[in-house]
């Protein structure tokens, strides 16, 4: 009986694989409170068309030298933090979150005020006397957030306020996709939090959901050769089906230069080191080689991903802000875009437009804003611009919601298709905030 065992067993190695890849599959994102904010419905949402393809056919396609100019400029700048020896954080960004913290009252969810009891404490842990003492390499194993300071705790403004309160959580600075390269500065004082600078972010990850990287992980992993995630809210599996992490569309996964069919992911081993895994997209449709072409029926696939997600404050929730919706379409064509609203401002070519009478900006942004490729800014929101319809300019944009005379807001939520005057058959909408009326900036992609 002992022999018995002893060959089937070994039967069983010799046909089996000896290692199974990781399988990317289409899934969902595990709804939250996020999914219960109020989502108001204005005019334009009826009245315009809702599908992106309706404006695709107005696209202008780059050439094929100018996209692959802009991709590589992608690569450079996504895995610039493997090549930093220090923080290159600007001096007016740093240190933000303790002059946020400590000048005004922040709130709990409750309402609650927090004591400098608390936020003393996460300061502490925080450690800024430490800056640069390890200066590691890293990856992020996972989709994971990016916290101002190293807790988990939210915190907020007062939210009795308009524009305060859930989601506006503060403390939640930013959100990053699995494989993103990351410069560590330091750990905090109990070891569960690192500083970590990304190509578009920088604040406090999990040490768990990052792992160690070595010079031979980066030659493996960084090989010119990339592949991006072209449908939102897959998830990873390991090789034994368990759940390894959600990948939001704009994901990166290096090609496994023996198959290309199979792609590179990081994952992290029991001392929290990076090793290669190699991944088996379920559907081959989910993911595609980068920069992908910039045409009408892709833009239209894209956008049409991004329609109606729940607003997530700095990526909160597994959801997107305003900005993490432009960065994350035209990542997938090679258009690198930083973090917030203003820093992507300046990523293209600006174009001023403040203080025009509503009537000739419209007309100028019709003129000179390209589909699917021009933003439009105003300090605090970034919008894409997708075209015209019947003369107006009609915009996508991840939008929390439209002022109102009497301050409130009426809320939208989520990512919607408006013209640049959404709310504008309400009477109690104020004009002088209307979009249209703030909007400061063309931002062309050339």
């Amino acid at each position: 009986m002992y022999k018995k065992t002893i060959l089937i067993a070994s039967l069983f190695l010799l046909f089996s694989p000896l290692h199974a890849d990781y399988t990317l599959k289409v899934d969902h994102r595990h709804k939250s409170k996020i999914d219960h904010m109020p989502k108001a419905v204005v005019a334009d949402m009826k009245t315009i068309p809702q599908d992106p393809g309706y404006y695709a056919k107005q696209i202008k396609p780059f050439s094929k030298k100018k996209q692959a100019e802009m991709d590589a400029i992608f690569n450079e700048k996504y895995f610039k933090p493997w090549g930093l020896t220090r923080i290159d954080i600007p001096q007016e960004d740093f240190g933000w979150e303790i002059r946020f913290i400590t000048k005004k009252p922040i709130y709990r969810t409750n309402g609650a005020v927090i004591p400098p009891s608390v936020y003393k404490r996460w300061i502490d842990n925080a450690q800024y006397d430490k800056i640069d003492t390890k200066r590691y390499k890293a990856i992020t194993v996972k989709h994971t957030d990016v916290k101002a300071l190293p807790t988990s705790r939210a915190f907020y403004r007062d939210p009795k306020k308009t524009g305060e309160g859930f989601p506006f959580d503060y403390n939640q600075n930013s959100s990053l996709h699995i494989n993103v390269p990351l410069y560590i500065s330091h750990f905090s004082r109990d070891k569960r939090w690192a500083f970590v600078r990304a190509s578009y972010s920088f604040g406090w990850v999990k040490t768990s959901d990052l792992a160690l990287i070595d010079k031979a992980f980066v030659k493996a992993f960084k090989n010119d050769t990339y592949a991006m995630v072209i449908k939102d809210n897959l998830r990873l599996y390991d090789e034994h089906n368990r759940s390894v992490s959600i990948v939001k569309l704009g994901a990166l996964f290096p090609i496994d230069p023996k198959d290309n069919k199979r792609y590179l992911v990081a994952k992290r081993d029991n001392k929290g080191h990076a090793h290669i895994e190699k991944v088996h997209p379920e559907n081959p449709n989910v993911i595609a080689k980068k920069p992908l072409p910039f045409t009408p029926k892709n833009v239209a696939i894209l956008a049409r991903e991004f329609y109606g997600e729940p607003y997530g404050w700095g990526g909160g929730y597994e959801c997107r802000d305003c900005s993490a919706t432009t960065r994350d379409f035209l990542g997938v064509f090679g258009i690198f875009l930083h973090r917030n609203s203003s820093k992507q401002a300046l990523d293209g070519k600006q174009i001023k437009i403040k203080n025009w009478p509503k009537w000739y900006k419209k007309r100028f942004i019709n003129e000179n804003a390209k589909p699917f490729r021009s933003l439009l800014y105003v300090p605090g929101h970034i919008v894409l611009y997708l075209g015209q319809y019947k003369g107006e300019p009609v915009i996508m944009h991840t939008y929390w919601g439209i002022r109102k005379k009497d301050g409130t807001k009426l809320v939208t939520g989520r990512t919607i298709i408006s013209t640049t005057e959404p709310g504008k058959e309400r009477k109690d909408v104020k004009e002088r905030s209307k979009l249209i009326n703030t909007l400061r900036t063309i931002v062309n992609f050339d």
